[in-house]
């Protein structure tokens, strides 16, 4: 009889291994595990086969991953039986069941593999046998593991949700938009993998590439360069102008299509800020890395690495273009894991940033950085940490050019940067402030003294300023695209004396980005001011002037400036307004039942004084619709029309989710809501 076991089979036990390795969910039926946790498998024993014997019997067992697998890059590792397994190193152990023929065997992997998928080999004295494929993931549970948190409630939310909210708008009129993460989606894990594979790291130097991947600090940076396409054949380009040859970023719902679409055909047109950012949230929880989105409001780009964000102006009150800006609002990602190469002080969040803004280390990525460094200005700590403190913590500052070439500052603020830094709570929908996470609370001593900490030099000169006027901007009450109204800027002399300026009032058309468009409205007007006395400079905003202006982010800016040359005296107030949007209405018709035919009916009213072209309702849902997205055409629909549409799907997964809604058309992007969906059995 043969010295070594006649195997007839091995079964992987992926039902059992995936539900205590929380991979149920993945939808491929395939053995996906997590890092550092020991996971069953089956050998079947054909009958003629020598019997195993604990202590006796032996084997090794040999995984391997990536194209390259070597020892020393512990992409290849062999290890035989002991025992018991241990949770430091690749181990394992076996029993039997004789009377079954069946020999058990618990593997544990190393909570310090590289992820990836591995092969499995068993070697019995040179005999070798495959016994199949598995893929391994970060492993958050395991507290051995670089990702691991000690809140079970956190994990289901950073690594299990495939629901999430990113918040938009302004910090005055901040506004939740549902985004279909999607992570155990049919064929998303693979398409996360290929992202890995494609990188250019990868390509250079495989073996390096693929034992890296042990490493999550490495991973995330990887994801922060290939999530955009600037440098390589990444997921999203970014687009915020012209539209017209892609996908307006504003109609995504999810990150399924954009990750499927680019698996198939490569870069995909277009994305902004929070596709971005949820695409790397999604492909990050995929491979099992915790990962929030983060909206941080008054979001500054520092192009110059001064820490100042300066606005010029002419002796006229006009814009002079500059390199630096500030965003109504921006979003990035935050991805826990510890930081050794830091110190255990840096351990926890880390913010990175797959929008491509500025380059690190020749390419278009961003972080990851700890906020416990940002937070303390700690700007030597990698990666990228002073341009993500100057998107949380750059003063802004306003000079006027005169015409002898000198700059006066005339207006400032230390506080209009980093506003309602928010995240999705943990557990539900609510918003979740986490300012408090990334900085000081503003004006405090503390504040101040890591601002002046991180701050290199200042060289501006701190002329001009008039504590006298008090400029402010008042709004109306409604505000909806499409309608005309009135705004207004209110000026006080707080002054002992009158005082005479010209006072403009001016109003344009902004991207989210801070990037200036047309001009949709002026008014001004030279007056004298009494002492004590309030004055008022009306402009009426209609829809013929500002309608064809507006980004598909319905902001605009406006500017109120008074200028006294005689003086050198300059005042400015500024405020962006979002236009409200209409309501998506949305009523399912019957009950929802697995696998049953289940109707959506949809309606908006047009608000427009002008007809809609192309007017489209699209619905999503994680197990209602498959994870696809499916679009209903609607066509023109009238001014103050409703459109309307019916949309049948068939729900394939029981219990509770989100069904996600998106009607899109020429002149209305980025309208959407949700309704949950309980799928009853």
């Amino acid at each position: 009889m043969s010295q070594v076991l006649d195997i007839e089979l091995c079964d992987l036990d992926i039902k059992n291994n995936s539900i205590s390795h929380h991979t149920e969910k993945y939808a491929e039926e395939r053995l996906i595990i997590r890092r550092g946790q020991p996971f069953n498998l089956i050998l079947h024993l054909k009958a003629c086969s020598k019997e195993f014997k604990p202590g006796q019997t032996s084997f090794t067992l040999i995984v391997e991953t990536g194209p390259l697998p070597r020892k020393e890059s512990d992409t290849k590792v062999s290890f035989g039986l002991s025992d018991t397994v241990v949770d430091t190193e690749w181990s394992a152990s076996a029993t039997n069941d004789s009377s079954a023929n069946k020999v058990s065997v618990s593997i544990c992997s190393s909570p310090n593999a590289p992820v990836g998928v591995y092969s499995l080999t068993l070697d019995q004295e040179g005999q070798k046998t495959s016994l199949g494929e598995f893929t391994l993931l970060f492993n958050t549970w395991c507290p051995k593991d670089a990702v691991y948190m000690r809140s079970e409630t956190k994990r289901k939310e950073y690594v299990l949700e495939q629901h999430g909210q990113i918040y938009r708008g302004t910090h005055k009129r901040i506004k939740g938009t549902p985004w279909n993460f999607g992570q155990f989606n049919s064929g998303i894990l693979d398409i996360c993998l290929k992202i890995l594979d494609d990188n250019p790291k990868f390509v250079s130097d495989a073996d390096m590439d693929c034992s890296a991947r042990r490493n999550p600090i490495y991973v995330t940076r990887v994801l922060s360069a290939m999530i955009n396409s600037f440098d390589d054949r990444g997921v999203l380009v970014g687009e915020w102008e012209d539209f017209s040859d892609g996908v307006h970023p504003g109609t995504w719902t999810g990150s399924g299509a954009i990750l499927r679409k680019w698996a198939e055909s490569g870069p995909v047109h277009y994305g902004q800020c929070w596709v971005f950012a949820a695409v790397a949230c999604t492909v990050s929880r995929a491979l099992g890395i915790p990962c929030r989105v983060v909206t941080n409001f008054g979001s500054a780009h520092d192009s110059d690495a001064n820490l100042y964000i300066e606005n010029l102006y002419d002796e006229n009150g006009e814009r002079i273009s500059g390199g630096d800006s500030v965003w109504n609002f921006h979003v990035w990602v935050d991805s826990w894991m510890t930081r050794p190469d830091l110190g255990t002080e840096y351990d926890g969040w880390q913010a990175s940033d797959p929008t491509p803004q500025e380059r690190s280390d020749g390419v278009f990525c961003c972080g990851p950085a700890p906020l416990k460094a940002i937070k303390e200005g700690e700007l030597t700590k990698k990666y990228d940490a002073p341009f993500i403190f100057a998107e949380v913590n750059a003063d802004v500052v306003d000079l006027v050019q005169l015409t002898s070439g000198e700059f006066v500052k005339f207006s400032g603020s230390t506080k209009s940067v980093g506003r309602f830094i928010s995240t999705k709570a943990v557990g539900s929908d609510e918003r979740h402030d986490i300012t408090h996470q990334y900085k000081y609370a503003e004006g405090t001593e503390e504040e101040r003294r890591v601002y002046e900490k991180a701050q290199h030099h200042n060289k501006l000169q701190q002329k001009g300023e008039e504590p006298g006027l008090h400029l402010k901007i008042r709004l109306a009450d409604n505000m909806m695209v499409g309608s005309d109204f009135e705004v207004y800027a209110v000026l006080t002399n707080n002054c002992e004396e009158a005082k005479t300026c010209t006072f403009l009032f001016f109003a344009r058309a902004v991207s989210y980005n801070g990037r200036q468009g047309e001009s949709c409205g002026f008014a001004s007007d030279k007056l004298e001011v009494a002492s004590g006395e309030e004055k008022h400079l009306s402009l009426k905003l209609e829809y013929k002037s500002y309608g064809s202006a507006i980004t598909s982010d319905r902001l605009i800016q406006l500017s109120a400036i008074t200028i006294d040359k005689q003086n050198i005296h300059y005042n400015k107030a500024e405020k962006t307004i979002v236009l409200d949007e209409p309501d998506i209405q949305t009523k399912l018709i019957g009950d929802a039942r697995l696998n049953q035919p289940l109707t959506a009916e949809l309606s908006l009213l047009n608000p427009l004084p002008e007809t809609l072209q192309d007017c489209s309702f699209s619905v999503e849902g994680v197990g209602i619709t498959d994870g696809k997205l499916i679009t209903k055409l609607v066509g023109a629909v009238g001014p103050k029309q409703k459109a309307m549409a019916s949309i049948e799907f068939s729900p394939t997964t029981a219990g509770s989710s989100i069904l996600l809604v998106n009607f899109d058309c020429n002149k209305l992007h980025n309208i959407k809501s949700s309704i949950e969906v309980v799928v009853k059995e």
